[in-house]
C-alpha cells in the first residue's frame, strides 16, 4: 500500500504535492487555507531599503557600522553627480522646496544644467545659476547643505517668492588700463640706477681727456668706443645684469587650459 502511494506521489511535481499535503491536513485535522499562507508585511524591495537608508549627503560618521541595507544606500549615492541639483518647486507658496541630486541620465541630456532644474519644466532660455542654502530633516536630525541650481525665470520667481536667493555669476577677468601707472621702484633700484649713471659719466671724462692726447687714430678709436656705450640704454647697467635671472615665463598646463574653457559653463 505505502509502495502505491509512493507511485503514485512521483507523478506530482513538486508545487502539486505541497497542495495536496495541505489539503490532506485540512482535511483529516481542520483548519482554513488561509492560516497556510505567508505574510508579506515585512517584505521590502531595493527601492524600500533605500529609501529608508538613503541620505542627501554621506558624512564620515555615516560610515560606521555599515550594514548591507546602509551598504546598497550608499554605492547609489556614488553614483550621483552633485554639481546641480533637481528641484521640486510645487509647494513654493508654503516656502517649501525638495531637492536631489541628478542621474547620469540626466546629466547626458542636459537638464538641471542645460535645462530648467525644475523637474516640471524643460525651458532652455534665460537660465540664471542660484545657491541656495537646504535646510533639512534627515532620521529625526536637522542638516543644512549649500546647493546650486539653474533655473529660467519663472522658475527663478517661485524660489525668491519669500526672500531673494544668491545668484551665481561667471567673474569676468578685468582689462589692464592703458593710462595706468607703472610700479614705482624701490629705493634700492633707485640708488643702483644713480651709481650706475655716475660712474658712466666719470668713464666719459677719462675718455675725453685721454682723447685729447692721443693720435688722430686714437681719436677715432675712442669716439666709437663713447658712441657705443652711449646707445646702450640704462636699464643694461651692470647692476642691472646681477640683479637675478631673467624672469621666466610660466607656461599653462593642459588642465588649466580647459579649466578656462569650461568656467563659464559651470557656474
Amino acid at each position: 500500500m505505502l509502495f502505491r502511494d509512493r507511485l503514485a506521489l512521483n507523478r506530482y511535481l513538486q508545487f502539486e504535492r505541497h497542495k495536496k499535503f495541505v489539503g490532506d491536513y485540512i482535511l483529516y485535522y481542520g483548519g482554513h487555507l488561509a492560516d497556510f499562507k505567508r505574510s508579506a508585511a515585512k517584505d521590502k524591495t531595493d527601492l524600500d531599503v533605500l529609501r529608508e537608508n538613503h541620505r542627501f549627503l554621506w558624512r564620515d560618521e555615516d560610515e560606521e557600522d555599515m550594514t548591507w541595507e546602509k551598504d546598497l544606500a550608499k554605492r547609489y549615492y556614488d553614483k550621483l553627480f552633485k554639481e546641480y541639483c533637481i528641484a521640486d518647486l510645487s509647494r513654493y507658496k508654503e516656502n517649501k522646496f525638495g531637492f536631489r541630486w541628478r542621474t547620469e541620465e540626466e546629466v547626458v541630456s542636459g537638464n538641471g544644467q542645460f535645462e530648467c532644474g525644475n523637474k516640471r519644466c524643460e525651458t532652455q532660455e534665460g537660465l540664471k545659476s542660484w545657491e541656495v542654502n537646504f535646510a533639512y530633516v534627515e532620521h529625526g536630525e536637522k542638516k543644512n547643505a549649500l546647493v546650486k541650481l539653474r533655473l529660467c525665470p519663472e522658475c527663478s520667481f517661485k524660489l525668491n517668492y519669500h526672500h531673494k536667493r544668491k545668484e551665481v555669476k561667471a567673474k569676468t577677468k578685468r582689462p589692464l588700463e592703458e593710462n595706468q601707472e607703472p610700479p614705482q621702484k624701490t629705493k634700492k633700484e633707485k640708488k643702483r640706477k644713480r651709481s650706475s649713471s655716475h660712474s658712466k659719466k666719470h668713464r666719459r671724462k677719462r675718455a675725453r681727456n685721454s682723447s685729447a692726447c692721443s693720435d688722430n687714430s686714437e681719436e677715432s678709436k675712442d669716439s666709437d668706443k663713447d658712441s657705443k656705450a652711449g646707445d646702450e640704454p640704462e636699464s643694461q647697467s651692470e647692476g642691472d645684469h646681477w640683479r637675478g635671472p631673467a624672469p621666466a615665463v610660466e607656461e599653462k598646463s593642459r588642465e588649466e587650459e580647459f579649466d578656462e574653457y569650461f568656467q563659464d559653463m559651470f557656474l
